[in-house]
C-alpha cells in the first residue's frame, strides 16, 4: 500500500467557490495532493470537464456533492447521479443516505460544530442520526490550520465519543476549499491507503473511495503518523481501519508506531525535529514515544485486554505552535 494525500471538500464557481475545476486541480498539484473531491453545494455541474482536467493535471477528481440544508451539511462522494436532498426534514436524513448508498457512494458529516445561522446557514449539524452505522465518516478537522480551531476540538471529541459507544466510523479532514489562492495557513490532507499501481484494480478515484469506506485513512498537516499490529514473528496482523481478533491465550501483540517524514516534503515546517506519537484508546492514553527522521519507527508490546479501539495522535511544534499535527483512524479489537 502507498499512502496518498487527498482533499475531500472543495468548491468551484458552480456553487460559491471562486475557482474553476482546472484551477482547483492545479492548486492541488502545487500542494502535493494526489486528488480532490469536488463537492459543490447542491450541484454536480462542475464535473462536466472532469476527464479533461484529470488528464491535463494528473490530479484525480472524485465525483461528489455537498448537501447544503438548514439543518446541516453532508458531503456525498462517489455518486454518478444527483441525489435530491430537498425532502429531508431534521428527522429523515437517512432517506438521503440510502439514496447515496444505493449508488455505491459514501456520506460524511461536514464541519458538524461550525458556527451556524445567521453567520453560516445550516453549517451546524442538527439532523437526527438514528443509526451512526449508516454514516461513513465525520469531517472532524475543517478549514486551515485545523488543529487550533475550537469547533474542530468539539468534532474530534464527538468522534471519540462515538468510538467509545462502539461505532466504527471514520474521520477525515476537509479544507472546504473555495478560492484559487495559496493558503495563508497550513492545510491538512486525508491520506488514503492505495494499492501499488501494478496491483490497483481500477481508477484511482475508486481505490480512494474504497480506502475511505474501510477506514484506511490517516490525517496530517505535516509528517504522517502510522500504526499497525504485528505478531511476534513480525507478520502483519492489522492496519489502520482493520479489525484484529484477540485470544485470551495471547493477550499481548506487537504494535508498530512510525512517522513518514517524506510526505508532501517541503510544504510544511517543524520547529523541532522530534515529534511525539501518542497511542490513545477507549481506555485512555496507553503510551507515547518520541520519533524523528533519525528514529522514525519503534515496536512496542501492547496488552489487548479491554481494548475496543486504538489510534495514533501526532504532536509537535508545528508552524510556531505546540499542537496535534495529525492522527490515524482506529484499529479495532474483537475479543
Amino acid at each position: 500500500m502507498r499512502w496518498l494525500p487527498f482533499e475531500l471538500h472543495t468548491h468551484t464557481f458552480h456553487s460559491d467557490g471562486k475557482q474553476s475545476l482546472l484551477e482547483l486541480a492545479e492548486g492541488a498539484k502545487e500542494l502535493g495532493l494526489a486528488g480532490v473531491a469536488l463537492t459543490d453545494h447542491n450541484t454536480m455541474t462542475g464535473l462536466a470537464d472532469r476527464e479533461r482536467v484529470v488528464e491535463q493535471t494528473g490530479v484525480e477528481v472524485i465525483r461528489g456533492l455537498e448537501w447544503t440544508t438548514f439543518f446541516g451539511h453532508m458531503v456525498t462522494l462517489g455518486i454518478q447521479d444527483y441525489v435530491d436532498w430537498r425532502n429531508l426534514s431534521p428527522f429523515h436524513i437517512h432517506r438521503g443516505i440510502e439514496g447515496v448508498h444505493r449508488q455505491g457512494g459514501l456520506v460524511g458529516v461536514a464541519h458538524p460544530f461550525r458556527v451556524g445561522s445567521p453567520m453560516c446557514t445550516g453549517c451546524f449539524w442538527e439532523f437526527e442520526v438514528s443509526d451512526w452505522a449508516q454514516v461513513d465518516y465525520i469531517e472532524v478537522w475543517s478549514g486551515l490550520f485545523p488543529s487550533i480551531r475550537r469547533n474542530n476540538e468539539r468534532a474530534f471529541a464527538f468522534w471519540t465519543e462515538l468510538l467509545n459507544q462502539g461505532h466504527r466510523i471514520s474521520a477525515t479532514c476537509g479544507r472546504d476549499w473555495h478560492v484559487a489562492e495559496p493558503p495563508a495557513e497550513p492545510i491538512a490532507a486525508t491520506f488514503l491507503a492505495i494499492p501499488a499501481e501494478e496491483t490497483m484494480p481500477g481508477p484511482l478515484a475508486g481505490a480512494a473511495l474504497a480506502a475511505l469506506g474501510r477506514g484506511a485513512a490517516a490525517i496530517s498537516m505535516g509528517p504522517l503518523p502510522l500504526i499497525s499490529i504485528r505478531s511476534d514473528s513480525s507478520a502483519p496482523l492489522a492496519g489502520i481501519g482493520e479489525v484484529i481478533e484477540t485470544q485470551a491465550a495471547a493477550p499481548t501483540v506487537q504494535l508498530e508506531l512510525s512517522v513518514d517524514f517524506s510526505v508532501r516534503e517541503g510544504l510544511w515546517e517543524l520547529q523541532k525535529p522530534e515529534v511525539e506519537l501518542r497511542i490513545t484508546s477507549n481506555l485512555g492514553t496507553l503510551m507515547s514515544c518520541e520519533l524523528s527522521q533519525a528514529l522514525p519507527k519503534v515496536v512496542c508490546p501492547l496488552k489487548t485486554q479491554g481494548l475496543a479501539w486504538i489510534r495514533g495522535e501526532l504532536y509537535g511544534v508545528f508552524h510556531g505552535a505546540r499542537t496535534m499535527i495529525g492522527f490515524t483512524n482506529p484499529i479495532y479489537f474483537e475479543h
